[in-house]
């Protein structure tokens, strides 16, 4: 899985390619994306590509925030399609992940 990854401030901001983060490539996710979360304490994750997200991609994601968060970081997610936030609104995700409706947001919210 090849993740676009930019600099922005000391921030990595991780483009997640999709449409689907599920079963069939979380393994592939988490690998892809281990080395940048040993390098940098702050990320925001760009959902707008991903217009699915199973029980196994919420769990990839939560072991980032794990990993960030153990360490001192911070994780950010931003640009959810519709149904991607619905789902994490249904099983109360949205309470766990600092969620912003655009990369613009999110990298101020890394300010404050």
């Amino acid at each position: 899985m090849a993740l676009g990854i930019k600099n922005i401030r000391d921030i990595a901001v991780i483009s997640v390619p999709g449409p689907r983060l599920d079963a069939n490539n979380t393994k592939e996710f988490k690998s892809a994306i281990a080395e940048t979360l040993r390098g940098y304490r702050r990320v925001l994750l760009d959902m707008s590509q991903l217009s699915f997200v199973d029980s196994s991609g919420l769990g990839a994601l939560v072991s980032c925030l794990r990993q960030l968060n153990a360490s001192g970081g911070d994780l950010k997610l931003c640009g959810m399609t519709k149904p991607v936030r619905t789902l994490f609104e249904l099983v109360r995700m949205h309470r766990v992940f600092d969620i912003r409706n655009t990369e613009e947001e999110a990298l101020q919210a890394f300010q404050q």
